[in-house]
């Protein structure tokens, strides 16, 4: 062995048997509190407790978010009929102006001027009734948050106990062997 081979294994032995300020070793193993072995134990009622709230917490912010995702479809289907309104109103208003005259003196040169003139404006109009007719048929489509009505219907009937369950699913109730009842005995 070389002689800096020797002082590195000193200085690496007295680093481990130096001791803190206290006097206690640097090497000294932690002592666990609890046996990591151990099986968990069964929750306490503070834990379920606090595990129902964090879940129906979880749940009332899911329904919020499905509510809000729900409207915001509706939302834009509404605003897809809207289009058709005002494209409409956009078609009325200028074919009114330019078309309205060129169609009317066209007709002009086989019928007499008021008529070629009623026939431009009836068309108008029912191209104007069409437009309107398909923003009334998009928006009509629109039926408010379901899944999210549903769901908390859902939520609520699950969470309420069922006063028939509570009654006859004591000791005593039918079907019940050896004095215990079939079903869980809170009513849930």
């Amino acid at each position: 062995m070389s002689k800096a081979d020797r002082r590195n294994a000193k200085r690496a032995s007295n680093r481990s048997a130096r001791a803190d300020r206290n006097g206690v070793p640097n090497t000294l193993a932690t002592i666990p509190l609890a046996d990591p072995h151990a099986l968990p134990a069964d929750p306490s009622l503070g834990d379920l407790v606090k595990d129902a709230t964090a879940q129906m917490s979880t749940l009332v912010r899911a329904e919020v978010e499905l509510a809000r995702a729900e409207i915001t479809r509706d939302v834009k289907k509404g605003l897809t009929g809207s289009v058709f309104f005002i494209a409409a109103l956009v078609v009325l208003f200028y074919s009114t102006f330019f078309f309205f005259f060129f169609l009317a003196e066209v007709l002009d040169i086989w019928l007499q001027t008021w008529a070629s003139y009623l026939i431009v404006f009836g068309t108008m109009l029912t191209v104007a009734t069409a437009l309107a007719l398909l923003g009334f048929l998009r928006v009509r489509r629109i039926r408010g948050p379901r899944q999210t009505i549903e769901s908390v219907r859902e939520t609520r009937d699950a969470l309420r106990p069922d006063p028939e369950r509570l009654h006859s699913s004591g000791p005593h109730a039918p079907g019940a062997q050896d004095g215990k009842p079939t079903t869980d005995p809170s009513g849930w």
